[in-house]
């Protein structure tokens, strides 16, 4: 078996990507302290065309260092904003029909694996503090909460694994059904 090369991998460039049809699916942030996850927050992003990303809270946005570390580059493909609340954010795309959810570890919260993505609407995936998850006024907010599943002794994934799990099996759904 033979490594493809860059070449023969076919990417897309920045201008080209930016003019995708992007999957309805956006990342809401919600106070996310580590740079290095916001940068992997956009490579995978950009690895699954996502609409957008909302940076909320404290947050950090580019162009800080740690970011464009693990961005290589996603920054300047994936379209995002800064939003000072996630309330806000929840608010708006709200307004604009998208199905909100939480991934978290809470009552109620159904397993990655027994969700089932509606292809017809749009969907925002918050993804909390690594410390504190997603703030609790949030979690009232939101339309249902996604939890992956675990079965070793810690008790969480680190976010910028988690926003890859979760991301894969929503475009997975949304793209192959």
């Amino acid at each position: 078996m033979r490594k493809l090369s860059l070449q023969e991998l076919n990417r897309v460039s920045t201008d080209e990507f930016k003019k995708q049809m992007k999957m309805p699916i956006v990342l809401i942030l919600d106070n996310v302290r580590s740079a290095l996850n916001v940068g992997s927050a956009f490579r995978t992003s950009d690895a699954f065309t996502i609409e957008k990303i909302y940076l909320c809270g404290i947050t950090a946005q580019p162009p800080h260092r740690e970011i464009l570390k693990t961005a290589i580059g996603a920054t300047e493909s994936v379209e995002w904003e800064y939003v000072p609340t996630t309330a806000e954010v929840i608010e708006r795309l709200r307004a604009q029909r998208y199905e909100i959810w939480a991934v978290e570890q809470a009552e109620g919260s159904k397993h990655l694996q027994d969700v089932n993505i509606n292809t017809d609407c749009k969907h925002a995936l918050i993804f909390g503090n690594e410390v504190d998850g997603v703030d609790a006024a949030v979690m009232e907010m939101v339309n249902g909460c996604i939890e992956v599943p675990q079965f070793g002794t810690k008790h969480s994934l680190n976010i910028s694994v988690c926003i890859g799990i979760v991301v894969w099996e929503v475009f997975r759904q949304m793209k192959y059904g």
